[in-house]
């Protein structure tokens, strides 16, 4: 008589998804009546109407471009592996998407204060939709070229986007409680459309891989175009006249030759490097005693969370809290780095990673808007978008690194990658520490150009 074993295939229960959808729904709701600013937040209607529109065609742009990214977040192994790619060709490819943000990357960010940040976005739109005509054209992997191209795509939604905002906000002198209600309806949109991306591509798909990325790039090519339309329509933006001469002597000066800025760009390239290790090895963590988990319910799970986190901004921006931005930062990098390191003890029960990953998104939705706050103080507009793509440089050089020990040559295990996140992590709360004693007033702007 043989013996029957049942499989088991672990996932999230519905009641998971009700305590996000519920928490964040009283996050929003509740605000507004325990507050004790009435004047900031989502519900604050004392902004110029041309502002008003700005920003609501800026939302809906911000939106669109979140959902390509999100359909694209689907595939990558699963779309390699149905035409056959060996596990080391996979590193291969990855390694050229970091490498070409290593390299490029600085040249977008100055690039993007030279000739404008709308235009910036629109090359991120033009990227996308490159892609989508490549992958409907060609019908293959165009691993390379493909990489390449969503690598500078993401690199350019990292702070194209964030910089247009707050240059339209100086342009039509708007108070700083419009620019920080969008900061955080960012990444709430963005993890929202994050999920919706995700949910369209597995829709399109069906079961079939090779068929949903071609329907998926037919989606991409529509999106990046309304997305082109949408940004044609706003407001002209002025032709820039900074010579390059001038700005790299103003870069030198107000970036390069201030330790605030070099404290505040540590801190956001630790982030960076702590997420770009999650997304490489949540998987592989989670399903590494070997039993069948459906990952495809759980990434939500992490979206949601960083949902949750970020409608938790207006609260501390509102005088919920009695912490300056520094000691919030501070004390949230500390438990980031504490998350990280419990998960390089490699810990393996599933439901413990579920609950240390949802605090870190929790948290990271949370640190998001407050890093976004803080460049306003310290950066000034003009030199945004330089100083945020430079910040990336040493967490894409030691991602690469990792990727490169790890794939090739095997000398560091994942827990080790782990490790080095939460000791980045830590790193990174005490440069905001370091920040706050050599920084200045947190309710003074910084524009000196």
């Amino acid at each position: 008589m043989g013996v029957v074993i049942e499989s088991f295939v672990w996932e999230p229960t519905t009641s998971v998804f009700a305590f996000f959808l519920l928490s964040t729904f009283l996050s929003i709701f509740l605000f507004p009546y325990f507050a004790k600013s009435k004047t900031f937040g989502t519900f604050d209607h004392a902004v110029s109407s041309s502002f008003a529109r700005f920003q609501r065609w800026f939302l809906a742009i911000y939106t669109l471009s979140s959902v390509m990214e999100g359909v694209w977040s689907v595939y990558g192994e699963s779309e390699l592996a149905s035409y056959g790619v060996s596990k080391e060709s996979m590193v291969s490819y990855l390694c050229v998407g970091f490498s070409s943000s290593l390299v490029l990357g600085p040249l977008l960010g100055v690039l993007s204060d030279l000739i404008g940040q709308k235009r910036i976005c629109l090359l991120y739109c033009v990227l996308h939709f490159v892609v989508g005509v490549w992958k409907r054209i060609t019908m293959s992997p165009s691993a390379w070229f493909a990489n390449v191209c969503l690598s500078l795509a993401g690199l350019v939604h990292s702070f194209g986007f964030e910089t247009w905002l707050v240059v339209e906000h100086e342009k039509q002198s708007q108070r700083n409680d419009s620019l920080n209600e969008t900061f955080w309806l960012m990444t709430f949109l963005e993890s929202a459309s994050l999920i919706g991306g995700q949910v369209l591509a597995n829709w399109l798909a069906d079961g079939n891989v090779q068929s949903g990325v071609a329907l998926s790039a037919t989606a991409s090519l529509f999106l990046s175009v309304v997305a082109i339309v949408c940004i044609v329509r706003t407001a002209k933006e002025p032709v820039k006249t900074l010579p390059l001469r001038d700005y790299s002597a103003a870069f030198y000066a107000y970036v390069l030759g201030d330790k605030r800025i070099w404290f505040l760009g540590t801190a956001q390239a630790c982030l960076q490097f702590s997420t770009a290790v999650f997304w490489i090895l949540w998987a592989p963590t989670i399903v590494a005693d070997g039993r069948e988990v459906n990952l495809g319910l759980i990434y939500p799970c992490f979206l949601g969370s960083r949902m949750l986190g970020s409608t938790v901004f207006p609260w501390l921006m509102s005088g919920q809290s009695f912490l300056r931005l520094e000691d919030c930062l501070v004390y949230i990098y500390a438990i980031l780095a504490v998350v990280f390191s419990i998960v390089a003890y490699d810990y393996q029960e599933i439901s413990t990673l579920i609950v240390l990953f949802c605090l870190f998104h929790g948290f990271t939705g949370l640190v998001l808007p407050l890093l976004a706050r803080l460049r306003t103080m310290y950066v000034p507009n003009e030199l945004r978008g330089g100083m945020i793509s430079l910040s990336q440089v040493p967490a894409n050089a030691t991602i690469l690194y990792c990727l490169i020990q790890r794939g090739y040559s095997g000398k560091i295990e994942n827990s080790t990658m782990m490790a080095l996140s939460a000791v980045s992590l830590f790193s990174a709360s005490g440069c905001i520490y370091l920040l706050r004693r050599w920084g200045k007033s947190p309710h003074q702007d910084w524009h000196k150009l």
